[in-house]
């Protein structure tokens, strides 16, 4: 990654983006800015990019769009700004492949330590998702491929999981009938610098519930123990 991670910085705003650029450049960055998402491409294709800031809301082709690409074709890191606080919003951001979300206003100085913890997350969990979990991993009528990083229902259709929402899963799978408290799950996925997210584990787990159980609400698969942390209340079976 080379001592200054290199960040794309795609926001059609000129008033937003060149302070924030110049910002970040302070922290240590290479910046390289984009007014929309065809620039972006132009860009991400010509360029080594670590993680891109992506603004949602721009004239032409949206952020969600671009983000969606960038995550079907690489693992580049995608953090989005986002004008709506809604949380339908959040969600679908997160469910395009997203790794986290900056809700506008807000500080530069908020958004570079987001982009430190996401960078810090690749690093501190790169060797540690590529270690020997590989092969497909069956429970509860659910696939979890390794090696594409799907996740398969009976029927082989697949549900969009984002980076954070994989690496829990995967975390749980590979440790069935386990208690994994909170702290072991951050360190699981994400490193121990994550303590200040963890309530980004409930908020995960609680996506994943969504996607996996049958009601959500009563979960059968993933459960909660009391005081303790989660448990993957399934039979695993590697394939």
């Amino acid at each position: 990654m080379g001592d200054m991670p290199h960040l794309l910085l795609v926001d059609d705003e000129r008033s937003i983006r060149e302070p924030l650029a110049q910002y970040l450049t302070k922290q240590g960055f290479r910046v390289t800015q984009a007014a929309d998402a065809e620039s972006a491409r132009t860009r991400l294709a010509a360029y080594a990019i670590d993680l891109v800031i992506l603004d949602v809301m721009m004239p032409g082709e949206d952020g969600l769009s671009l983000c969606r690409h960038i995550a079907a074709t690489s693992d580049t890191p995608v953090i989005l700004l986002t004008a709506k606080a809604e949380e339908t919003d959040r969600i679908v951001g997160l469910e395009m492949g997203a790794d986290d979300y900056v809700v506008k206003p807000f500080s530069p100085r908020e958004l570079a330590t987001r982009v430190k913890v996401v960078l810090r997350r690749l690093t501190a969990g790169g060797a540690r998702q590529h270690a020997p979990e590989s092969g497909s991993y069956a429970f509860a009528g659910w696939v979890l491929k390794t090696g594409e990083r799907a996740l398969v229902d009976r029927e082989g259709v697949s549900v969009p999981l984002s980076t954070g929402e994989y690496n829990l899963l995967l975390a749980l799978v590979t440790r069935p009938r386990q208690v994994l408290t909170r702290d072991q799950l951050l360190d699981l996925t994400q490193g121990r610098e994550a303590a200040a997210f963890d309530r980004a584990i409930d908020n995960q787990i609680s996506r994943l519930r969504r996607k996996i159980e049958a009601d959500a609400k009563l979960p059968e698969i993933i459960k909660t123990v009391w005081g303790g942390g989660y448990t993957l209340a399934a039979e695993v079976t590697r394939l």
